[in-house]
């Protein structure tokens, strides 16, 4: 009997996973079209709208850099729109190569820059939108003449550029890990390049000449030769060495190369900086992780420049996710090693995602249950509301940097700490021992490898005797000076739990909860940039010199019996590259003879500061 039961269940599973991927088939038509810009290029745009046509629906259209397949006549999408629960609610749901890439024609411009006041035939991802969204609404049957737009990532980007296009007929945004600056997210950190990114560079690189259904950079993607991601780069120094891997065929590897100051080519392609110069109507409602090792910057910046413009509907989800997990169906929600609870992803939808939708393009249920910001407290591992992010009824918590790897209340200007930072031996920011396409999980990592070299500093509390909750930025004030000319500056802010922590199920073999260094929040600063971000600076050897470094919001409680600790640092390789501790103008073209050892030194005045939640 057992048997049979256990055979009629796995049968029942595998009718309702069937029916489950028949879905969309079933109950949407497909259709594939190029709809026609301004310029006359054309945009290949695929569109499923509801068998049902007894009634109109809204459209939800993603933009993208990355393929709107499976392409061709009877190929259909498992899932289509934001979540499941949208999907069966009834939408048209469009999907759209962007231009010059997979089957749109025209050429790709990565991050392509907003032109505010175009005229005639000039062309930005804003009036791709507009025309393509003016061409459904006139030429889709059964459409109620409302549009909503979402994507997360490259796509959250278009999100946000959708605003720009002022369409009336867009009435809800969702931009979802949006890319904010290229120059803040993915590909740099206050200047500093992240190397971790580099086999990406394959992906936006390559343009191609004509429409297609293959990726046309596939064969392109470079053999490591081993599984050593560190080992690897650590052998391909300077970045010189890696011009034998992308050529000039590779447009972005190029601009990386030519531009490596916050200079007009990078500002341009910024999409936040504009958001003050239109009238924003629709609702907007942006989502980030709090994890997100690719986009953190972005949603936080995003969000607070639309706040700070815009009277209408605007609202901030940031949950203990990394890049994307809130449109997983996973029960357990976890990072790394790091476990947060259950249905987090799956609530956020249902209850979140889903309201937002059907009331700005639907005009069904409520919408004054959704808070202005939602946000999981990382520490207690629970939701808070918030009527403003961040949160206004909080004090300036400062520490400083302190004898005996403390944290103290009072400056010390005459105690420094020194370290010798030595670029054959750069501190790795992972133990982990693989080549990833891009790095996530480090994000909550242990700490303790790094805690126990010689070139990481160490300050940390006595056990905490009370819950601490910190909510909002950080910002450290460091006061360093360095034998060289040239240094980066990372700070890592870590909860140390206590040794009687039970393990998850994610816990990674070789690791116990027991003592773990949770990150919390880290960045980096190029020295070089510390006054200008467009003009670049020497360190003059041995001079006291302030570095300031704003650490992206948390919304964190150190929990009582656990400890807050502080890591400071100079190398964090391979997620950034290795300074050479040696000023040159162009980091890219830097010789093996400028990468020196160098040391440097840490006063005791330094100090961070948190926000604390009264």
């Amino acid at each position: 009997m057992k048997n049979i039961f256990i055979l009629t269940l796995s049968f029942l599973i595998s009718l309702n996973l069937t029916a489950q991927e028949n879905y969309v088939k079933e109950n949407y038509n497909k259709e594939e079209i190029n709809i026609p810009m301004r310029d006359g290029i054309n945009l290949h745009t695929t569109i499923y709208s509801p068998k049902d046509t007894s009634q109109d629906y809204p459209i939800l259209m993603q933009r993208t850099p990355y393929s709107s397949r499976p392409y061709g006549e009877g190929e259909f999408k498992k899932r289509i729109g934001p979540n499941e629960h949208l999907m069966k609610e009834g939408y048209i749901v469009v999907y759209q190569d962007v231009r010059g890439r997979w089957m749109s024609e025209g050429v790709y411009d990565n991050m392509r820059a907003y032109i505010p006041n175009k005229k005639g035939k000039q062309v930005d991802e804003a009036s791709d939108t507009y025309d393509s969204i003016e061409w459904l609404v006139n030429n889709v049957k059964n459409n109620n003449g409302k549009v909503g737009v979402w994507g997360t990532s490259y796509p959250g980007f278009y999100s946000t550029y959708s605003l720009l296009s002022n369409h009336p007929a867009l009435s809800a945004v969702s931009p979802q890990a949006p890319i904010g600056d290229f120059y803040f997210d993915d590909f740099h950190h206050n200047g500093a390049y992240l190397l971790s990114y580099w086999l990406a560079t394959t992906v936006f690189g390559y343009e191609k000449t004509e429409p297609t259904d293959k990726a046309w950079y596939a064969d392109k993607f470079p053999n490591f030769g081993t599984q050593d991601q560190y080992q690897f780069f650590l052998e391909n120094m300077p970045l010189s060495k890696l011009d034998k891997f992308y050529g000039e065929d590779n447009v972005f590897w190029q601009q990386l190369k030519d531009h490596p100051n916050y200079d007009e080519f990078w500002q341009s392609r910024g999409i936040i900086q504009h958001l003050d110069e239109i009238d924003i109507k629709p609702a907007v409602m942006t989502v980030g992780g709090l994890f997100d090792a690719e986009d953190l910057y972005g949603p936080l910046h995003t969000y607070s420049e639309i706040e700070k413009h815009n009277d209408f509907y605007n609202i901030f989800v940031f949950g203990p996710w990394s890049h994307g997990q809130w449109a997983s169906t996973r029960t357990r929600q976890a990072v790394g090693n790091v476990y947060f609870g259950d249905d987090i992803s799956n609530n956020y939808q249902k209850d979140i995602e889903t309201p937002f939708f059907n009331y700005f393009l639907k005009g069904k249920g409520d919408v004054n249950e959704l808070s202005e910001a939602q946000i999981f407290d990382t520490g207690k591992k629970e939701w808070n509301s918030y009527e403003v992010w961040p949160p206004q009824n909080t004090t300036e918590t400062t520490f400083y940097l302190g004898e005996n790897q403390s944290l103290t209340s009072t400056p010390n200007p005459d105690f420094e700490n020194t370290f010798v930072s030595d670029p054959k031996k750069p501190v790795p920011y992972s133990e982990d021992i693989k080549v990833v396409f891009t790095p996530r999980k480090y994000m909550t990592d242990d700490q303790r490898f790094a805690a126990r070299r010689t070139d990481v500093l160490v300050y940390e509390t006595e056990v905490l005797e009370e819950d601490l909750k910190f909510v909002g930025d950080i910002i450290a004030n460091l006061n360093v000076s360095t034998t060289g000319t040239a240094a980066d500056w990372i700070v890592k802010v870590i909860d140390v739990f206590p040794g009687d922590t039970e393990d998850p199920e994610e816990m990674q073999d070789h690791l116990k909860m027991s003592n773990y260094h949770m990150m919390v929040r880290s960045e980096v600063m190029r020295g070089r940039f510390r006054n200008s971000f467009e003009n670049p600076e020497p360190f003059t050897p041995n001079e006291k010199t302030q570095v300031n470094i704003e650490l992206q919001d948390i919304n964190h409680t150190f929990k009582k019996g656990h400890k807050l600790q502080i890591q400071i640092q100079s190398s964090w390789f391979p997620l950034i590259d290795m300074n050479p501790q040696t000023y040159v103008d162009n980091i890219f073209k830097a010789k093996a003879a400028d990468f020196k050892k160098q040391t440097h030194t840490v006063y005791g005045d330094s100090k961070l500061v948190f926000y604390k939640l009264k």
